[in-house]
């Protein structure tokens, strides 16, 4: 007789499997609820929120000291600036996407008289006029017409969804729109956020079913503008050329990518602790926009790093589950879109800092200094958590029995009715 069939105890290993499962299991079913999209990016988005305050006031300290700004003057306008993200979080997480449809045309509109004040009266910094006063505040127009072109887009897409068959319909009006916004964002000398909004058409293209000759067609185009853009201008060409060696030019071009490099080769595993960074000092330019991440690796390490990476990500896998499981065209439109817009602005902003692409001047979403950059992400984010709230929950297993085949229409709509959350009716 063997040990099992006499009732003899499972050995320790089998006992560790059977444990390992049951909790893969656990976290399997909590990965499987509906509203798992909705705590994901909101424990994402509060997470990088809290570090970026941290790394911002840690940043920005000193070198306001040695600038003769005051101290905490900085980390008072981020705190600010995510107090007001954060209501506009909560409150774009409240409404239907009928809300954001009709948005959609007078955000559009505004967005390109904003970007047309700015060649007119706007404000230069570091060579790019993207800037316009709003009294006492500086806004960056350019910021905002990312989340208008997103809801511009996959409204014009959703009205355009029978006629998206031929090309003239997939390309017009939105590649022109697209065009105008990013011709207004160039002349003001802002090509990363112009990289930006090209990866936002591109991914509503996508998401809308364009065939892959008019993808190819459109990146041909992108890639030789691109090009014509960086020959007009040389300092792009000196950006773009020295990136890959910027010991070439160390009083140069190669400066801030140098001074980068050795806060993140300091860091080690753990870092140096928090506000024990010697690159704050002066020797970083924008370091607590554009490099912050070069601080974060200083003083939090690889650990630290990857931390916020690992946040990133999780960001994305949420944007992409929502855009997968929906039913709704514009909600798929739209949640493809500002993830490709996050995730295309954090690997920009990170592949400059560890000197795998150009430094292009984003900065990292929810951790660089700077409300312009701030509100509308944190308001798209809002929007995503908007729609996850009002997915329909998986069915009971009661409610799936009763909408089995051959049941009633009523059983049918009232088993999907309970099944959706009471405090997010579903906005079809």
């Amino acid at each position: 007789m063997s040990e099992q069939a006499a009732g003899a105890p499972a050995s320790p290993l089998k006992n560790a499997v059977r444990a390992l499962r049951a909790r893969r299991d656990v976290l399997k079913s909590l990965f499987d609820l509906e509203l798992t999209s909705y705590y994901l990016l909101l424990g994402a988005v509060l997470l990088l929120l809290g570090i970026g305050l941290l790394e911002v006031f840690s940043a920005s300290s000193v070198n306001n000291l040695v600038n003769g700004r005051p101290m905490l003057s900085s980390i008072s306008n981020q705190a600010v600036s995510a107090v007001l993200g954060l209501a506009l979080m909560w409150g774009a997480s409240r409404l239907p996407p009928r809300v954001y449809r009709a948005m959609a045309y007078p955000a559009l509109v505004g967005t390109v008289l904003l970007l047309l004040l700015v060649l007119a009266i706007g404000s230069s910094h570091n060579g790019n006029k993207n800037w316009l006063y709003i009294g006492p505040q500086p806004v960056q127009p350019s910021e905002f017409a990312k989340l208008a072109l997103v809801l511009w887009g996959a409204d014009l897409l959703v009205r355009k969804e029978k006629l998206l068959t031929t090309w003239d319909h997939l390309l017009v009006p939105l590649v022109p729109g697209a065009v105008v916004i990013i011709a207004l964002v160039m002349m003001g000398g802002d090509m990363g956020t112009s990289i930006i909004i090209v990866a936002i058409v591109f991914c509503l293209l996508f998401t809308a079913g364009a065939p892959g000759r008019l993808f190819s067609i459109l990146l041909c185009s992108a890639v030789g503008l691109a090009t014509l853009a960086i020959l007009i201008r040389p300092s792009r060409v000196r950006r773009f050329t020295n990136f890959l060696s910027p010991e070439n030019d160390p009083g140069g071009t190669g400066y801030q990518a140098i001074h980068a490099f050795q806060a993140l080769a300091s860091g080690g595993w753990f870092g140096e602790g928090l506000g024990a960074s010697k690159q704050r000092w002066g020797q970083l330019p924008e370091v607590q926009t554009d490099m912050i991440f070069a601080i974060i690796g200083e003083e939090l390490g690889l650990i630290g790093a990857l931390t916020v990476l690992a946040l990133f990500l999780t960001l994305a896998y949420a944007g992409i589950r929502l855009a997968l499981r929906t039913t709704d065209p514009f909600v798929r439109l739209v949640s493809a879109s500002v993830t490709v817009w996050l995730a295309a602005q954090m690997m920009i902003n990170l592949g400059a800092v560890t000197g795998v692409l150009p430094i292009a001047g984003v900065p990292l979403p929810f951790v660089s200094y700077g409300g312009s950059s701030l509100l509308p992400s944190l308001t798209a984010v809002g929007m995503l958590m908007s729609f996850a709230r009002r997915r329909p929950e998986p069915l009971a297993p009661a409610a799936v029995e009763g909408a089995a085949e051959g049941a009633p229409a009523t059983v049918r709509d009232q088993a999907v009715t309970a099944a959706r959350p009471d405090s997010a009716p579903a906005d079809r």
